[in-house]
């Protein structure tokens, strides 16, 4: 079983451990916490219903690779919660593919944080809890049509590059993979 790691992020763009396990980052502005939780939550299942709910809107069937709460359940699966007071704004997940490679999966913040540095924190949050285990790669599948922009642009500015297709991904127009060796965040 991976280790649990929780975090108190103070929204920059690097966490650290303090000398409690927990994950700190100085700064200003918003203040959440980031932390193992479980996808069968109520909140929780909201957030990721409208995250599905998204990626099959915007995206050709059969071309979401998304996952539901039972692949989330996965024992090879760590998934995260961001809360601010207690809110839930933001859920992301790290998959363990081998000892070490890493895929961050189920990115998604809510509509109320958007633009503030949640996703970035959550982010920032994975790539640290990957580095822990002492992953050397993490990567990542996300769309190419417009919706996906800003998911692009969040995961180009943390330092991901665009990569061959891993795993069970295809090369295909609706798809791009990207990845970044651990260590190495911009």
């Amino acid at each position: 079983m991976p280790p649990r790691l929780g975090a108190e992020l103070r929204l920059t763009s690097t966490a650290l451990p303090d000398a409690g396990g927990r994950w700190l980052s100085q700064g200003v502005g918003l203040a959440i916490e980031i932390d193992t939780d479980d996808p069968r939550r109520e909140d929780v299942r909201r957030l990721l219903e409208r995250h599905l709910d998204f990626a099959r809107e915007v995206t050709p069937p059969g071309h979401v690779h998304a996952l539901d709460i039972e692949g989330l359940c996965d024992p090879a699966v760590t998934f995260f919660s961001g809360r601010e007071d207690g809110v839930l704004v933001a859920v992301g997940a790290l998959k363990e593919l081998d000892a070490t490679h890493g895929e961050l999966k189920s990115m998604h913040t809510s509509d109320a944080v958007r633009g503030r540095g949640v996703g970035r924190a959550m982010v920032d949050h994975i790539l640290s809890v990957a580095a822990a285990r002492n992953y050397r790669r993490v990567s990542l599948e996300t769309g190419t049509l417009e919706a996906f922009a800003p998911a692009r642009a969040l995961y180009a500015k943390a330092g991901f590059e665009p990569c061959p297709p891993f795993g069970d991904y295809t090369a295909n127009p609706v798809s791009t993979c990207m990845s970044i060796a651990v260590g190495s965040r911009g």
